[in-house]
Order: structure tokens, then C-alpha cells, then sequence
């Protein structure tokens, strides 16, 4: 056995180089090697280092101090691995191969799920759908029981000492752990450890300081942006008024099958149900006025002492937000200014095609065309010039250069609505490394979600997201597995819907519930923070939702907060503005929104005065 030597590692590594830094590629298979003949301060020079070969050695674990952040595939097969916890520092690993392990216990495998929380290929299959069911779904479940343990037999004690909050957690988990039954008996350990992290985690949060103002001000804006009727107005009291865009009235078209079709009749303006007012929860407490000053009762004068106390107390956190706001109308203002100063766009039409009629009929003009959305860039297609498109039971792709259709699927009887593009892992055959392909999901009038690979004109799967239509589909771009629907029974549901196998397989899950009070007409994730929040368009305003997975976490969840406009004030019982057709970031923090026409940073609400940029005749 040879031992492991800067000249070694550039010798096995590639591409070529004389410096350990610049290694992306490392060889050390067959070489013998126990967890002694690692050098871990050597090793850690290797940050550039993607792919890493250890098969073929003697490691009964892995050096738990190695930091490798770059790390995406790691072979470990045929080794002597007994304790998968050691791989808990590889935080970005995608890729990991086990085979021939004889120690290695299924729950084994389950640890390792968690474990790594980017893990996508396990031994040549892919497992993100079971690792993301574990993570979160399966998590949740043992969370619930180790909570009802808690509350059963559990308190925390009047006098907090380390002492005693040692104790308690020595004997909270020991209860946890023998009281917390779920899964097949084969996963037993892998249970019982799981339940020993959670609840050291949950009697962790009970016992950490919390910020009590900034708990007060969240409720008190939760409180103030609580869903309400809104004013409604049927179309028909006055035809000079549109609120909505006029593909969603139709009142010019002739009668046919798409006119029942829910995607549009939901979207009309509905008969007034009452009214109920709404207040921003920027908007400041009112302002008592001179009468209602005089009834007061006169305050002492240690009342007025403690009073002018807690105003100079008050005044750094009131001069740290006038700071806050001033540094952000600091940002928002070069794009409002830009936003002003930019000349209207001319749009010169390349093509025009009419590829959703009903047996391609040119004399189709009822068939309604919903949705369209352009393949994302990526490495494996360079620069993609497609873009699909939904009306009807038709989705199409065309090329935006030629103006061909070059492929059409089609499903009798189903009416889309919305579609979406995405990609994931494709798992090949033998030690051949997963392959990223393009994907496209669809779905409309019957709640079923249709997943595509236009590539090997494939449609592999599908899975029913709701029993009612879907209104809008969202893949999360930096988690190409994770899609949201969203649907007219008032939900929006977030799915891991994997990658495939060299057959197509696949497997569904669903993650979380997002109870919406009207139908979500748009899905945007802000691009700085795709895993933590969703801002959604519905007929009743614009609300966003947490959507962090993890600890302490709920499946179902109930908005966070509501974004409101100055322009809801002028509503009136002929006049609803609360209607968000259109919702778009136009930069990290910037968010525009269509009808009426706004534009708003996502903290603060600032009106701006835009013209439409199109017409209707």
C-alpha cells in the first residue's frame, strides 16, 4: 500500500496540474486503504475536487473532520463501511455508491437520506423521491408522535439549570426513543435515531431565547391581513367596465365547449357577497384626536416618567427602520426611474401559427390558447430555441426560429390550462454517471398533472394533483424536482416528482398543502430564495407563504402575510382591483405585478404610474 503524498494525489488526479487545489477528478481505488491512511489536512486541500473513487479499499468509515465542498460523486463500494454518520460533513454529495458493503443495513441506508440532504443517485438508482419522504414527510410523522410524548409526560422545570436541563433531556429522549412507534420493524434503528435528533431538537427550541417584538409584529400583521370577502361585481351590470383580461371574459366569442370550461368561468367577476375593510399592515394605528385626548384619565407623574422611558428606548429602533426604509427606496429607486425613462418595446411578429384548433381546423377560433413557456438554458441542450405552449387538449413545441411544430401531444377530452418546464437526473445503466434531461409537466381541466420528455417523444407518467382543474403549474429553479399546482379547490400543493431510471420510472410525493382562500392564478419563488418562499396571484390579492422543509414544520400551511396596494382604497361595489393576473420578479427583490398596473418592492409598497405596453381593440 502506498501512502497518500501530495505527489500521489496530482499523479492520480486530474485534469494534470501541480497543484492540489485545481484537482476536480481523484483515483484511489484498489490501493487497500484503512481510515488511518487518510490524511485529512492534506485531503482538505482538494477544494475543487467533484468526483472521488475510494472503491475497492478497507474503510470502515470516513473521516469525519474532512470538508470537501465541492464533492458531488463518491464511490464507496466494495469497502468494510460501517458507520454512515461519518459522511455527514459532505453536505453537497449528489451522487454516492455503497455496493458490496456487507454491514450496511437499510437503516443504514435511510440515515444516509437524511444525512445528505442533496443526495439524488444512491447506487445507481435514483432516490430523490424516497430521500425527500424521509426528510420531510416520514420526519414529520416521528415529530408529531415525540411531540405527544412530550406533552404526555413532560414539562420544562420553573428554575432552568444546565443541570436539570440535562436531566430532562437524558430522559425525554430515552422516553421518545422507546415510545415512538412508526415504520416496518427492519428500520427500527434508523426510527429510534431519527426520534433521538428530533427531540434533542424540539427541547432545544422550547429552551432558546426568542425575539418577543418581533413575534408581536408578525402576529399583529397576521392578524391585520386576515382573508376577507372582497367586493364583486357581475359583468353584466355594466359592460363598459373590464377588470380582468379579456381572454378570461369572453363575452365576444361564439358559444362552444370551451366556454363551460372552469379555467374561465371562475375568473369572471362574481355578484357582490358583502364587504369587509381591509388596512395594510404597514399602516400605522390612527391617530387619537383632541376630544377623545380630553376623556382620558390624567396619568400620574411616574406613569408619564416610564412613558418618556420607553419613547427613548423606542427611538433607536424607530431611527434603525427610517435607516432601513431609506436604504431601500435607495435601491428600489433606480429601477422605478429606469422603469420610466425605458422607450416602448417594438415587437416585430415572426410567426404565426394556429396549432391547437380542433383536427387543425383554420376555421377553429374557439379553442383557447392558456399557456406557454420557453425551455430554460442549460448545458445539455446549449441554447434552446423551443417553446410550448397549451390550449385545448393539445400542448405543442415549437421552434421560435423555423416556426415548426416539432412535436404535439395530445389527450381527448382534457382541456390545459398551464405547463412547465424542468430538469432532472436521468440514472443510466451500469457505472455510466446520471444524465440531466429537459422535462415538461402539464395538467388542466381534469387535475392531473402529464409529465413529458419531449427529447425521446415520451410522455412517462402522470399523477392527479387534485380533484379539481389546475390553474397554474411552478417548478422551483434550483430544485428541479420540486413542483407546485395549483388548483381550483383553493390549494397549492408542492410534489417531488424525482428524476427517472433508464425504464422511466418515477415516483410522487407530496411535501406540503397551502390552504389558498380563491383560486391561485400565478406561482412566483423569489430567485434569491426559492426553498423558503412563494409568492402567489390570486383573485383576492397577493399573499406569500413559507415553504421552508425541515424542522419544526407543518405539511399544511396557511399564508404568511398579504401584500396590499394603495390603489384597494378607491374600490368601490363597480370596482375590484384585488384581482393579480400577472406576477413577475424583476430582480432579486423586485417584484412586478399585472392588473392594475404596479410595480413594488416586496417589503414595501411603492405605486408607480406605467402605461400598458399593449391594447385591446
Amino acid at each position: 500500500m502506498e501512502k497518500i503524498t501530495e505527489k500521489l494525489l496530482l499523479e492520480k488526479g486530474s485534469p494534470k496540474t501541480n497543484k492540489l487545489e485545481q484537482i476536480t477528478t481523484l483515483n484511489l481505488s484498489k490501493m487497500g486503504l484503512k481510515l488511518e491512511d487518510l490524511p485529512v489536512k492534506l485531503l482538505s486541500r482538494l477544494r475543487s475536487l467533484k468526483r472521488w473513487d475510494l472503491s475497492g479499499n478497507r474503510l470502515q468509515e470516513f473521516p469525519k473532520s474532512l470538508d470537501l465542498p465541492a464533492l458531488r460523486y463518491l464511490d464507496l463500494s466494495d469497502n468494510q463501511m460501517e458507520d454512515v454518520t461519518t459522511l455527514e460533513s459532505l453536505r453537497g454529495l449528489e451522487e454516492l455508491k455503497m455496493d458490496d458493503n456487507l454491514y450496511i443495513t437499510v437503516s443504514d441506508n435511510y440515515k444516509l437520506f437524511v444525512l445528505l440532504p442533496n443526495l439524488r443517485i444512491y447506487n445507481s438508482k435514483d432516490v430523490t423521491t424516497s430521500a425527500n419522504h424521509l426528510r420531510y414527510v416520514y420526519s414529520d410523522n416521528l415529530r408529531t408522535r415525540m411531540i405527544a410524548v412530550w406533552e404526555r409526560s413532560f414539562s420544562l422545570p420553573d428554575l432552568i439549570s444546565a443541570e436539570k436541563m440535562s436531566s430532562l433531556e437524558k430522559n425525554f429522549v430515552r422516553a421518545a426513543r422507546q415510545q415512538v412507534k412508526f415504520g416496518p420493524s427492519s428500520v427500527a434503528d434508523f426510527t429510534r435515531w431519527r426520534v433521538e435528533i428530533l427531540a434533542k431538537e424540539f427541547l432545544r427550541s422550547l429552551t432558546e431565547p426568542k425575539d418577543g417584538k418581533d413575534h408581536t409584529e408578525n402576529k399583529e400583521k397576521t392578524d391585520v391581513s386576515s382573508p376577507s370577502k372582497r367586493k364583486q361585481t357581475d359583468p353584466t351590470t355594466d359592460a363598459t367596465i373590464s377588470l380582468t383580461p379579456r381572454k378570461k371574459l369572453r363575452a365576444d366569442l361564439p358559444k362552444s365547449p370551451a366556454q363551460s370550461s372552469p379555467h374561465k368561468s371562475s375568473l369572471r367577476l362574481k355578484p357582490q357577497t358583502g364587504t369587509q375593510t381591509r388596512m395594510s399592515p404597514l399602516k400605522p394605528n390612527p391617530t387619537p384626536t383632541k376630544g377623545q385626548r380630553r376623556t382620558e384619565t390624567p396619568r400620574s407623574s411616574t406613569e408619564v416618567q416610564q412613558a418618556k422611558e420607553k419613547e427613548r428606548e423606542e427611538n433607536p429602533s424607530r431611527k434603525d427602520a427610517k435607516a432601513a426604509e431609506l436604504h431601500r427606496n435607495a435601491h428600489v429607486q433606480p429601477v422605478i426611474k429606469a422603469c420610466s425613462k425605458t422607450q416602448p418595446v417594438s415587437l416585430k411578429p415572426l410567426h404565426v401559427l394556429q396549432c391547437h384548433s380542433k383536427q387543425d381546423s383554420s376555421e377553429d377560433f374557439s379553442t383557447q390558447l392558456w399557456a406557454c413557456a420557453f425551455q430554460p438554458l442549460s448545458e445539455s441542450n446549449g441554447g434552446s430555441r423551443l417553446v410550448a405552449t397549451c390550449g385545448g387538449d393539445s400542448v405543442c413545441v415549437i421552434d421560435c426560429e423555423t416556426g415548426m411544430v416539432m412535436k404535439k401531444y395530445k389527450v381527448p377530452g382534457e382541456e390545459f390550462f398551464s405547463l412547465a418546464w424542468t430538469t432532472v437526473l436521468m440514472s443510466r445503466r451500469g457505472s455510466a454517471p446520471s444524465q440531466a434531461c429537459s422535462i415538461l409537466a402539464a395538467g388542466g381541466k381534469r387535475g392531473v398533472v402529464k409529465l413529458i420528455h419531449p427529447r425521446d417523444n415520451m410522455a412517462y407518467g402522470e399523477f392527479r394533483a387534485s380533484r379539481k382543474p389546475l390553474s397554474v403549474l411552478r417548478f422551483n429553479h434550483r430544485r428541479g424536482n420540486f413542483l407546485f399546482t395549483g388548483s381550483y379547490d383553493n390549494k397549492i400543493a408542492m410534489w417531488d416528482v424525482g428524476g427517472l431510471d433508464s425504464h422511466y420510472n418515477f415516483k410522487v410525493v407530496q411535501l406540503l398543502t397551502l390552504e389558498v382562500g380563491t383560486t391561485p392564478l400565478h406561482i412566483c419563488l423569489p430567485p434569491a430564495a426559492p426553498n423558503t418562499h412563494l409568492l402567489t396571484a390570486c383573485e383576492d390579492g397577493l399573499h406569500c407563504y413559507n415553504t421552508q422543509l425541515g424542522a419544526n414544520s407543518t405539511t399544511k400551511r396557511s399564508k404568511e402575510m398579504e401584500i396590499t396596494f394603495p390603489i384597494y382604497k378607491e374600490e368601490d361595489k363597480q370596482h375590484n382591483y384585488h384581482t393579480i393576473d400577472g406576477l413577475s420578479f424583476l430582480t432579486d427583490d423586485v417584484v412586478g405585478k399585472l392588473d392594475p398596473f404596479i410595480i413594488t418592492q416586496s417589503t414595501a409598497v411603492q405605486p408607480v404610474k406605467k402605461k400598458p405596453i399593449c391594447t385591446e381593440t
